[in-house]
């Protein structure tokens, strides 16, 4: 199939992408947020740039969309109704933004656009309303085990964690930074100052697993947001995992690859434990990355896609 697909989140699409289909991604002259084509990222081949006026030229099957807006530019790029003239599904990436639970989702009044949540929880939270919906859980290209943890060091992955604060959970870094040292990484990074935080930055994949892979755990600090990739990368990378237990984190977590809590004082003793103890956080390593590949493995992931868009031709 030929699907258009904007490049919205880049580890859901590096994912994504590696499917057996071709993948047209949108390109506009200033790569802004409707057209950032494949971002100089190493995808397969059949993941295409296309601008606006080479979409018409084209024979899409099916629209994958993940905003609102992109409903009203599906129809003035193809010319289509998506769901009507051409099949479409609707991915959400997040929780609701606004009140949990009742929340109305954008889509809930539409019976002919699937609506795809990555989680359970994000289904269960968003007021679906009519809309057909299922649950594809995340899939991740495996980064192979790279785990040493030779660093006594705490990793964590936050994006803009000064904008975002209590949602990512930024002001649990004090907390975190007293059981041991961290090492933050993400976007905006730079201005966080926390005694025992070291902002690294915004670092390239393959950097970045390596750089985590040699902290001895992982934290996951986000209260309110949907699964984060990050974790899953973690603990395919053999890395033990303490998590705020908020959203679907609460449930993609085994006790015996780390510790999932809302208690601040265990979230902080645990990192203190595994960054004292590298045996411990050796063996809980071990046992995240294979619940991580059995969960959250890429071919179930793409697998299960292929279902749905099978399903939505004739």
């Amino acid at each position: 199939m030929e699907l258009l697909v904007w490049h919205v989140h880049g580890s859901w699409t590096t994912a994504f992408v590696q499917g057996k289909h071709t993948y047209l991604l949108p390109t506009v002259d200033d790569r802004g947020p409707w057209g950032r084509g494949r971002c100089g990222r190493p995808w397969p081949e059949s993941a295409i740039e296309v601008t606006p006026d080479e979409l018409r030229e084209r024979t899409v099957d099916a629209v994958v969309l993940q905003r609102p807006e992109e409903i009203a530019l599906t129809r003035r790029w193809l010319g289509h109704e998506p769901g009507i003239d051409v099949p479409a599904v609707y991915v959400e990436h997040n929780t609701p933004r606004e009140h949990a639970a009742t929340s109305r989702h954008p889509l809930a009044a539409r019976r002919d656009i699937p609506l795809v949540h990555v989680t359970h929880y994000n289904e269960l939270m968003w007021d679906n309303g009519v809309a057909p919906t299922v649950v594809i859980d995340h899939g991740i290209v495996d980064p192979g085990h790279r785990y040493t943890g030779e660093l006594a060091r705490a990793a964590v992955l936050i994006n803009e964690p000064v904008r975002r604060g209590r949602v990512v959970g930024t002001d649990l870094l004090p907390a975190i930074a007293k059981a041991a040292p961290v090492d933050l990484y993400g976007i905006g990074v730079t201005d966080v100052a926390v005694a025992g935080v070291t902002p690294v930055g915004d670092l390239p994949s393959d950097e970045l697993h390596d750089a985590m892979a040699a902290r001895r755990v992982y934290v996951h600090t986000a209260r309110w947001t949907s699964l984060g990739l990050s974790l899953l990368e973690a603990m395919h990378l053999g890395m033990p995992v303490v998590a705020v237990a908020s959203t679907e984190a609460a449930t993609a977590v085994p006790a015996e690859a780390g510790l999932v809590s809302t208690d601040v004082d265990d979230l902080a003793s645990a990192v203190s434990t595994l960054c004292s103890d590298a045996e411990l956080a050796t063996r809980m390593g071990k046992s995240a990355r294979e619940y991580a590949l059995a969960h959250f493995g890429l071919p179930a992931f793409l697998s299960r896609w292929d279902a749905l868009l099978d399903s939505l031709t004739p």
